[in-house]
């Protein structure tokens, strides 16, 4: 461990040094463990703490420390370059969420080379052939962001120096807001998690300083997995959500689909088991339903409701393909917009969306700057 070890105390603005022995500082404390690491502790009554490490405090960028987060203890590897460490008080901001488990699944259209059950349709600049990949567990949201959910933060948002290009529209207060674009989502997000108590994951600058309250079309906006604020899921999260624990299969449940079980349009497909045209459990099948109320349908194997059909989801990743990854580790998408396709993803299909887009395999992406009525999302947030 380092000589020197700074510990800060978000509110009390307090720093003291600690020797790298057993010793107690401001009720903190560092001991020697096995194979050349530490433990920093902390008292069984001291809870809901995250600890957060950085190099620089010039230009601080807080990282989480791993296991750290309403524990405490955590191991800390002696040759890890931290210099220093923070203590941020949490509260309990995961009601209405479900933990997502971290592990590596296949990404993509499992059914891409079965010949037997081969969907071709997925091709050309939306194939998803298999890719594995590890996601980091998360925490998501288990309905999509409901127009009275929007409202209440937006209102928010705009008594703090917050500006959106649309105000969001719904059928009804349940039902999941839409039209909005992808930069008032982000914003949104921000928005939610300073309501929260918790530090935003969306910036317009790459150190993390410029909190992004303001800009649409042609704002470059950076943001940070490790901070512990709400954001949008990128792609990797959104299907190992939308899978719910299964894997192999079209849709979150199995390789067919029926109108019992989201809001889609209907088409005559092989998989498709009800009938065509719009949802018959809320129209007679040729007058527009508009969207459903959230929840309506079961929910997948990890409790998320309408992660098919309803309203498609934004997610954080420019379009790439296949899939743009930099990385099979908690990717996140290409490092900019194609200059061909300046597009973010978007997934699940939606209630005007024919029956091919509901597959957890399948791609989709929208302009940034555009809300449409058939585009809404739900959040995610790390642990």
């Amino acid at each position: 461990m380092k000589t020197k070890l700074r510990i800060f105390c978000i509110g009390l603005a307090l720093l003291a040094g600690v020797c790298p022995a057993l010793s107690q500082v401001t009720n903190l404390g560092i001991a020697p463990a096995p194979g050349g690491q530490s433990v920093l502790y902390w008292p069984v009554s001291t809870t809901n703490f995250v600890l957060q490490t950085t190099t620089n405090l010039a230009t601080p960028n807080w990282v989480t420390a791993s296991n750290a987060i309403t524990v405490n203890s955590v191991v800390v590897t002696n040759s890890a370059p931290a210099d220093y460490f923070r203590l941020l008080a949490t509260t309990n901001t995961t009601a209405g969420m479900v933990l997502i488990p971290a592990g590596s699944f296949l990404m993509g259209n499992y059914l891409f080379y079965n010949s037997a059950t081969n969907d071709p349709d997925i091709t050309g600049n939306l194939a998803a052939s298999p890719t594995n990949v590890y996601v980091s567990a998360f925490y998501m949201d288990t309905n999509l962001v409901s127009y009275s959910q929007w409202t209440n933060v937006y209102a928010f948002a705009t008594n703090h120096g917050y500006n959106f290009a649309h105000v969001g529209a719904g059928k009804a207060a349940n039902h999941p807001v839409q039209t909005v674009d992808w930069f008032d989502c982000v914003k949104w997000c921000n928005a939610r998690s300073q309501q929260a108590g918790l530090l935003p994951a969306y910036y317009t600058d790459a150190g993390f300083t410029q909190l992004f309250t303001n800009g649409d079309n042609g704002t470059t906006v950076y943001f940070s997995l490790m901070n512990n604020g709400y954001r949008l899921p990128t792609e990797a999260e959104w299907e190992k959500a939308a899978r719910g624990g299964l894997s192999g299969l079209r849709f979150p449940w199995g390789n067919s689909i029926s109108q019992s079980q989201a809001n889609y349009y209907g088409t005559t497909n092989s998989y498709n088991l009800s009938q065509n045209g719009y949802n018959y459990a809320l129209t007679n099948g040729t007058v527009q339903p508009y969207t459903s109320p959230v929840g309506s349908f079961a929910p997948n194997g990890y409790g998320l409701y309408d992660m098919v059909g309803n309203v498609t989801e934004m997610c954080w990743d420019w379009y790439g393909t296949p899939y743009g990854q930099p990385t099979t580790n908690n990717p996140t998408g290409p490092a900019g917009p194609n200059g061909t396709f300046p597009f973010r993803m978007i997934r699940g299909g939606d209630w005007i969306d024919s029956i091919q887009f509901c597959r957890c395999g399948a791609r989709w992406y929208i302009y940034p700057y555009t809300a449409v009525n058939g585009c809404g999302f739900r959040c995610v947030k790390g642990l």
